[in-house]
């Protein structure tokens, strides 16, 4: 069984239970309705051996890293994050300047986006370090972006080049851990003040970030919205080869479905805002939830998934 199937079968197996208004799995965060507003919650758990290698990464970008993309669910949501729980399992070893590293990295972070760290638990391993954290966030409820609102005319875009991060674990599982990529890769930058601006913009009809790469990812919008896709790849903004660009992981760039009356204002309102640019990479379309592959307005047979750790 692998991880999606699982995941299917224990949202199917909770079905009916609590409060039917919080939304649960299926979405990059939960929902949590309150008067007026909502709170977001996401949770996200890094495994050494799985999500990174300890040679690799120092102890302080990794703290930044666990951070990093819970934040990055959060504002695939269009939510502001407010708070964070830290839950670490370490090894006796490392409980020394190792984890006080760890720990300035999540500092770091927490302040740059002014996010309280308010928990969490620690506890011994006797094998690899495990990190979980908890990211909650808050926003009004018009603004929540549902994987489950892409619309047929809808344009498909993404919020910066994809592909950098696999190609930098390229060069880490090749042993160049200093390459300007290997950074990109154990330095995931969220997009956090994009996300919450997106969220107040009532034409971006749906939207999540890219974890799991392009191929990976897209479908999760295409099952919820009972709709498919056409992606140009020629269109796809990357510095390194369209595969990576289209399979690779940890990108954590925001994908959003817009109306596409409405393209033009949002794009030039985004890169006026931001300084960088919306890119549209294809469009929604009706029909059974896949993915056609065009290149230069040509379909082309492609077998990509979505992204594979170590």
């Amino acid at each position: 069984m692998g991880e999606f199937d699982f995941i299917e079968r224990l949202r199917a197996s909770f079905d009916g239970i609590g409060d039917p208004q919080i939304v649960g799995i299926g979405d990059d965060a939960a929902v949590i309705p309150l008067e007026d507003d909502v709170l977001v919650v996401t949770t996200d758990m890094l495994v050494e051996g799985v999500h990174f290698l300890r040679h690799a990464t120092s102890a302080r970008e990794l703290g930044a890293k666990s951070l990093a993309v819970n934040l990055s669910d959060v504002a695939a949501m269009g939510a502001r994050p407010l708070a964070s729980f830290l839950s670490v399992a370490l090894p006796v070893e490392l409980r020394g300047e190792w984890a006080a590293e760890f720990a300035e990295g999540y500092r770091e972070l927490s302040a740059r986006y002014d996010v309280k760290p308010a928990g969490g638990d620690t506890t011994s391993s006797l094998g690899p370090v495990a990190i979980n954290v908890t990211v909650v966030g808050r926003a009004p409820a018009a603004n929540i972006k549902y994987r489950s609102g892409a619309r047929p005319g809808d344009i498909v875009a993404v919020g910066g080049p994809l592909g950098e991060s696999a190609a930098g674990l390229r060069d880490i599982l090749a042993g160049h851990l200093d390459t300007p990529l290997a950074a990109k890769h154990r330095n995931p930058q969220a997009q956090v003040a994009e996300g919450e601006w997106l969220g107040g913009r009532l034409e971006v009809h749906s939207m999540m970030d890219l974890s799991d790469g392009l191929a990976g990812d897209l479908p999760h919008i295409l099952r919820a919205s009972k709709t498919a896709a056409e992606i140009e790849l020629t269109a796809i903004p990357t510095p390194v080869d369209i595969e990576l660009a289209v399979a690779g992981g940890e990108d954590y760039k925001l994908l959003l479905t817009c109306d596409p009356t409405a393209w033009p204002v949002l794009a030039a309102d985004f890169e006026a805002r931001f300084g960088s640019p919306l890119y549209p990479i294809g469009r929604i379309i009706p029909g059974s939830p896949e993915i056609t592959w065009l290149e230069n307005g040509t379909p082309v047979q492609k077998k990509w998934h979505g992204f594979a750790h170590f």
